[in-house]
Protein backbone atom coordinates (compact mmCIF):
# COMPACT_ATOMS: atom_id res chain seq x y z
CA UNK A 1 0.00 0.00 0.00
CA UNK A 2 2.79 2.71 1.08
CA UNK A 3 4.24 1.95 -2.38
CA UNK A 4 0.98 2.50 -4.53
CA UNK A 5 0.62 5.93 -2.20
CA UNK A 6 4.36 6.60 -3.11
CA UNK A 7 3.42 6.18 -6.82
CA UNK A 8 0.10 7.98 -6.62
CA UNK A 9 2.08 10.92 -5.13
CA UNK A 10 4.53 11.23 -7.47
CA UNK A 11 1.83 11.21 -10.27
CA UNK A 12 0.10 13.59 -8.55
CA UNK A 13 3.25 16.04 -7.95
CA UNK A 14 3.99 15.85 -11.53
CA UNK A 15 0.55 16.89 -12.79
CA UNK A 16 0.21 19.58 -10.97
CA UNK A 17 3.56 20.64 -12.01
CA UNK A 18 2.50 20.13 -15.53
CA UNK A 19 -0.70 22.32 -14.68
CA UNK A 20 0.44 25.44 -12.83
CA UNK A 21 3.60 25.15 -16.02
CA UNK A 22 2.73 28.61 -17.70
CA UNK A 23 1.44 32.11 -17.35
CA UNK A 24 -0.27 33.38 -14.14
CA UNK A 25 -4.10 33.92 -14.24
CA UNK A 26 -2.96 37.94 -14.95
CA UNK A 27 -1.14 36.52 -18.34
CA UNK A 28 2.66 37.05 -16.83
CA UNK A 29 5.32 34.86 -16.58
CA UNK A 30 6.88 35.16 -12.89
CA UNK A 31 10.64 34.21 -12.51
CA UNK A 32 12.89 35.49 -10.37
CA UNK A 33 11.75 38.89 -8.92
CA UNK A 34 10.02 40.05 -11.96
CA UNK A 35 7.07 39.10 -13.85
CA UNK A 36 7.03 39.25 -18.13
CA UNK A 37 4.55 40.05 -20.55
CA UNK A 38 3.96 39.92 -24.07
CA UNK A 39 0.81 41.82 -24.00
CA UNK A 40 1.94 44.40 -26.63
CA UNK A 41 1.35 41.58 -29.30
CA UNK A 42 3.36 40.38 -32.00
CA UNK A 43 5.36 37.95 -30.37
CA UNK A 44 4.33 34.97 -28.01
CA UNK A 45 5.77 33.89 -24.73
CA UNK A 46 6.38 29.77 -24.55
CA UNK A 47 7.94 29.78 -21.43
CA UNK A 48 10.14 31.65 -18.43
CA UNK A 49 12.52 29.74 -16.24
CA UNK A 50 15.81 30.86 -14.21
CA UNK A 51 16.17 33.11 -11.23
CA UNK A 52 18.64 35.67 -12.90
CA UNK A 53 22.28 34.30 -12.18
CA UNK A 54 25.16 34.18 -14.05
CA UNK A 55 24.54 29.81 -13.97
CA UNK A 56 21.08 30.32 -13.81
CA UNK A 57 19.85 33.33 -16.27
CA UNK A 58 15.80 34.17 -16.72
CA UNK A 59 15.33 32.28 -19.52
CA UNK A 60 12.32 33.34 -22.13
CA UNK A 61 11.48 31.16 -24.77
CA UNK A 62 9.36 33.20 -27.51
CA UNK A 63 7.79 33.00 -31.04
CA UNK A 64 8.16 35.97 -33.30
CA UNK A 65 5.37 36.36 -35.88
CA UNK A 66 6.74 39.96 -37.30
CA UNK A 67 9.39 41.14 -38.76
CA UNK A 68 8.60 44.16 -36.65
CA UNK A 69 9.54 45.27 -33.38
CA UNK A 70 7.76 43.51 -30.47
CA UNK A 71 8.28 44.86 -26.61
CA UNK A 72 8.51 42.44 -23.69
CA UNK A 73 6.81 44.06 -20.68
CA UNK A 74 8.98 43.58 -17.62
CA UNK A 75 8.04 44.18 -13.74
CA UNK A 76 9.05 43.85 -10.43
CA UNK A 77 7.53 40.32 -9.11
CA UNK A 78 8.54 39.98 -5.72
CA UNK A 79 10.63 41.29 -2.96
CA UNK A 80 14.29 40.12 -3.63
CA UNK A 81 15.16 36.54 -2.76
CA UNK A 82 18.39 34.92 -2.54
CA UNK A 83 20.35 35.80 -5.88
CA UNK A 84 23.08 36.74 -4.91
CA UNK A 85 22.54 39.83 -7.52
CA UNK A 86 21.83 43.40 -6.79
CA UNK A 87 18.37 44.82 -6.83
CA UNK A 88 17.48 45.84 -10.46
CA UNK A 89 20.00 43.54 -11.51
CA UNK A 90 19.91 39.98 -12.95
CA UNK A 91 21.08 38.11 -16.21
CA UNK A 92 18.52 37.72 -19.35
CA UNK A 93 18.81 34.52 -21.98
CA UNK A 94 16.05 34.75 -24.57
CA UNK A 95 15.18 31.96 -27.14
CA UNK A 96 13.30 33.89 -30.09
CA UNK A 97 11.73 31.25 -32.79
CA UNK A 98 11.46 32.80 -35.83
CA UNK A 99 7.92 32.75 -37.46
CA UNK A 100 7.93 36.18 -39.23
CA UNK A 101 8.63 34.42 -42.78
CA UNK A 102 11.11 36.52 -43.30
CA UNK A 103 15.13 36.10 -42.58
CA UNK A 104 16.94 38.20 -39.84
CA UNK A 105 19.98 39.05 -40.79
CA UNK A 106 20.96 41.31 -37.82
CA UNK A 107 18.61 41.40 -33.99
CA UNK A 108 18.49 44.35 -31.81
CA UNK A 109 17.50 45.15 -28.56
CA UNK A 110 16.61 48.53 -26.75
CA UNK A 111 15.91 49.32 -23.16
CA UNK A 112 12.84 51.79 -22.64
CA UNK A 113 11.98 52.88 -19.03
CA UNK A 114 8.72 54.68 -20.58
CA UNK A 115 7.23 53.04 -23.22
CA UNK A 116 8.48 54.37 -27.08
CA UNK A 117 11.04 56.62 -25.56
CA UNK A 118 14.44 55.29 -25.51
CA UNK A 119 16.82 54.34 -22.43
CA UNK A 120 19.31 57.14 -21.40
CA UNK A 121 22.51 57.13 -18.88
CA UNK A 122 19.82 59.53 -16.25
CA UNK A 123 17.44 56.88 -15.95
CA UNK A 124 20.00 53.84 -14.21
CA UNK A 125 18.46 51.77 -17.08
CA UNK A 126 21.25 49.91 -18.83
CA UNK A 127 22.63 46.73 -20.52
CA UNK A 128 25.49 47.57 -17.35
CA UNK A 129 26.80 49.93 -19.07
CA UNK A 130 28.81 51.14 -15.60
CA UNK A 131 30.73 48.21 -15.64
CA UNK A 132 30.18 46.49 -19.26
CA UNK A 133 31.44 42.78 -19.54
CA UNK A 134 31.08 41.55 -23.04
CA UNK A 135 31.42 37.79 -21.43
CA UNK A 136 28.22 38.40 -20.59
CA UNK A 137 26.50 39.41 -24.35
CA UNK A 138 26.11 36.28 -26.61
CA UNK A 139 24.33 34.90 -29.37
CA UNK A 140 24.66 31.26 -30.92
CA UNK A 141 23.44 33.23 -34.34
CA UNK A 142 25.13 36.26 -34.58
CA UNK A 143 29.37 36.45 -34.36
CA UNK A 144 29.79 40.13 -32.88
CA UNK A 145 27.65 43.16 -31.20
CA UNK A 146 27.78 46.47 -30.50
CA UNK A 147 26.66 48.37 -27.76
CA UNK A 148 25.26 51.45 -28.21
CA UNK A 149 24.55 53.29 -24.84
CA UNK A 150 24.16 57.37 -25.59
CA UNK A 151 21.71 58.60 -26.55
CA UNK A 152 20.00 55.40 -25.83
CA UNK A 153 20.49 51.84 -24.22
CA UNK A 154 20.59 49.15 -27.28
CA UNK A 155 22.84 46.18 -28.04
CA UNK A 156 22.76 45.15 -31.80
CA UNK A 157 23.52 41.69 -32.78
CA UNK A 158 25.34 41.53 -36.27
CA UNK A 159 27.13 38.95 -38.62
CA UNK A 160 24.74 36.26 -38.64
CA UNK A 161 21.40 34.43 -39.79
CA UNK A 162 18.51 33.46 -38.88
CA UNK A 163 16.45 31.30 -41.50
CA UNK A 164 12.50 31.43 -41.24
CA UNK A 165 11.50 28.69 -38.17
CA UNK A 166 15.15 28.85 -37.47
CA UNK A 167 16.14 30.03 -33.23
CA UNK A 168 18.26 31.95 -32.03
CA UNK A 169 19.05 32.51 -28.48
CA UNK A 170 21.16 36.00 -26.85
CA UNK A 171 22.44 36.42 -23.23
CA UNK A 172 23.10 39.73 -21.65
CA UNK A 173 23.03 41.57 -18.32
CA UNK A 174 20.39 43.90 -17.10
CA UNK A 175 20.96 46.92 -14.58
CA UNK A 176 18.85 49.58 -13.58
CA UNK A 177 20.88 51.27 -10.44
CA UNK A 178 17.12 53.45 -10.06
CA UNK A 179 14.96 50.31 -10.16
CA UNK A 180 11.46 51.13 -11.56
CA UNK A 181 8.84 49.26 -11.43
CA UNK A 182 8.01 48.16 -14.60
CA UNK A 183 10.19 48.79 -17.52
CA UNK A 184 10.26 47.55 -21.44
CA UNK A 185 12.85 45.51 -23.80
CA UNK A 186 12.04 46.01 -27.44
CA UNK A 187 12.85 43.33 -29.57
CA UNK A 188 13.86 44.19 -33.50
CA UNK A 189 14.35 41.68 -36.01
CA UNK A 190 16.25 43.16 -39.07
CA UNK A 191 15.35 41.57 -42.44
CA UNK A 192 17.26 42.33 -45.54
CA UNK A 193 16.10 45.32 -47.94
CA UNK A 194 15.00 43.98 -51.25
Amino acid sequence: MTRRLSILAALLFSTLALISAGPADDGRWYSGDYSFSDERGGFRILSVTGIGTEDDPITIREELYSADPVTLVIRSGKPVGPRKLPEGAFHLRTVALNKSGLPWIEFEFELQEIRGKPSDFYDGLSFDQINPHPAFISSDRFSSFETRFESFDRLLFKEGYVDPKGRVSFGFFITDVTPVGEFYLLQDPHVPFS
